[in-house]
């Protein structure tokens, strides 16, 4: 079987529907259906002898149990095709029941390279300031007014199922919190103290964005460099115009001078190389690096036995400090390679690193990740 999961409108029954047009389509959110999946598993499977396409499957954990069955009864591959958003509740059944029949695949929102020219926004504030969603994208639905209606039923639909919540507001406010420190090191204290929860609520809630693929927890790389590293994760958003949204930033001029601008290039960047390790099935195994001093790099991955490290800028143009940051890196891991991203148009190589306008983030996610 596949599994195709991911953030919710992120195209996941759009692809699977568009790759497998004759299998038969059932979607488990339909009352129905489910409930008679749920009461005759062995009878609902028997009508897709040749397979079909179960969306939301998780909304019917009793069918995995079967499915297993089935499946090892007849062993053609990709005869179901699983979807659904919640993390959580599709891969404990794959983990519990599945394993070892299951191929899994990440869907998260387009990249830039997908949207093609006729779609490309015009200014990078632009982009960040709508992110890369489908709808936002292809139905040119204001993004002020999706995103506020993504959050509304991501939180009365994912979060309810997934935790029993008491209060909603309090939640939101976390949500909003957690946008405000996009490209942050994560403290779980802090954030609990400034939404009102505890410590213990505040790590919960982490783990369900985490789950629903709102954020992504990035770990620091551990590599001894002789100096005591940072062990805090950093969050960052899968998508800035939700992080945007959430931050109250209401149209993309205000991105020009906003606080929040390096944050969100930043994060756009890290989703951009998550995304290109995705899409082609590779592990996430990219890190960044910061010692006590304050020394940072935004991206690191190993690569064989050599280390390739990436920096963001949000700058247009290239500062002659851009590049410290990655020489003080080479210095300290040895035979280190570098890259950098900035918010400019034009690329350089310098004879230290290779510098890419945002436009070119695919080649830069080609040359980072290998």
């Amino acid at each position: 079987m596949i599994a195709l999961t991911g953030p919710r409108q992120s195209g996941k029954t759009t692809l699977a529907r568009a790759t497998f047009p004759r299998k038969p389509y059932v979607s488990l959110e339909d009352l129905d259906t489910r409930e008679f999946a749920e009461r005759d598993p062995r009878g609902f499977l028997a009508q897709f002898e040749s397979g079909a396409v179960l969306d939301e499957a998780q909304r019917a954990p009793e069918l995995f149990s079967y499915l297993q069955t089935n499946v090892d009864r007849n062993r053609a591959p990709g005869r179901f095709i699983l979807t659904g958003s919640q993390q959580f509740g599709l891969l404990s059944g794959i983990t519990q029941t599945l394993a070892g029949r299951v191929g899994l695949i990440h869907l998260l929102p387009f990249n830039l390279g997908e949207l093609g020219g006729k779609n490309a926004p015009p200014t990078v504030e632009h982009l960040l300031w709508q992110g890369l969603y489908p709808p936002v994208i292809d139905r040119r639905i204001p993004p002020t007014t999706w995103y506020a209606d993504y959050v509304a039923t991501y939180i009365e639909r994912d979060v309810r199922q997934l935790i029993n919540v008491r209060d909603l507001g309090a939640f939101r406010r976390f949500v909003r919190m957690c946008a405000a420190r996009t490209a942050q090191l994560l403290n779980l204290s802090s954030l609990s103290a400034d939404c009102g929860v505890t410590h213990n609520t505040a790590k919960a809630w982490i783990s369900v964005l985490e789950a629903s693929y709102i954020v992504h927890l990035l770990p620091p790389h551990h590599r001894n460099f002789g100096k005591r590293l940072i062990k805090s994760p950093k969050l960052y958003f899968f998508d800035t115009g939700l992080a945007a949204a959430l931050a109250g930033i209401r149209e993309p001029g205000e991105l020009a001078i906003h606080p929040m601008r390096g944050a969100l290039f930043e994060s756009w960047v890290i989703a951009e190389l998550l995304k290109h390790r995705f899409n082609s099935g590779e592990p996430v195994d990219i890190h960044f690096w910061r010692d006590a001093s304050g020394n940072e790099v935004d991206a690191v991955i190993e690569r064989g036995m050599r280390l390739h490290a990436l920096e963001v800028k949000s700058g247009k143009t290239i500062a002659a400090d851009y590049l410290a940051g990655l020489n003080r890196f080479s210095r300290i891991a040895g035979d280190a390679t570098a890259s950098l991203v900035y918010a400019g148009d034009e690329g350089q190589r310098r004879s230290h690193a290779v510098i890419f306008g945002w436009r070119e983030i695919e080649s830069a996610a080609k040359h980072f990740l290998g």
